[in-house]
């Protein structure tokens, strides 16, 4: 369809412009290298997190959002002291590898950490990321 109006035909292709399409076919806003849409126009709102925050946090939230790794996390809490892998693998009927994953996962957000004693390896949870995870939650609502 074309237009016979030349300004609206420019403010159609200004809009475009700034938005493109993702690869699951949603419209994704292109904001300038300045970072605000207009000049000398801020935005009216700004996310109290910044983008590095947000991506801890949500590693964080993504570690908690799974039913096995949140049954480790239970078993392990439990159990005050160190719990060796294998009896973790004896808890579930998943196999090695696939708990090995989660307790990686657990690992990598900071939830979980082990030490290696021989060839075993001995897990506990870290009660001040369980903590910070609450703080996030609680944060969200505040």
């Amino acid at each position: 369809m074309a237009s016979n109006n030349p300004v609206g035909t420019h403010r159609l292709m200004a809009a475009v412009s700034t938005h493109s399409m993702t690869s699951s076919g949603m419209l994704h806003r292109q904001v300038p290298a300045g970072g605000s849409t207009a000049v000398g126009v801020s935005p009216k709102f700004m996310p109290a997190l910044t983008e590095e925050e947000a991506v801890l946090q949500a590693r964080l939230l993504k570690a908690l959002a799974d039913p096995t790794r949140l049954r480790i996390l239970s078993l392990l809490s439990r159990h005050e002291g160190e719990v060796c892998v294998f009896e973790i693998v004896e808890s579930f009927t998943l196999e090695q590898p696939t708990i090995s994953h989660h307790l990686r996962i657990l690992r990598d957000a900071g939830l979980v950490d082990c030490r290696k004693k021989g060839l075993w390896a001995y897990y506990y949870v870290r009660r001040e990321a369980l903590n910070r995870a609450q703080e996030v939650i609680t944060g969200l609502s505040e």
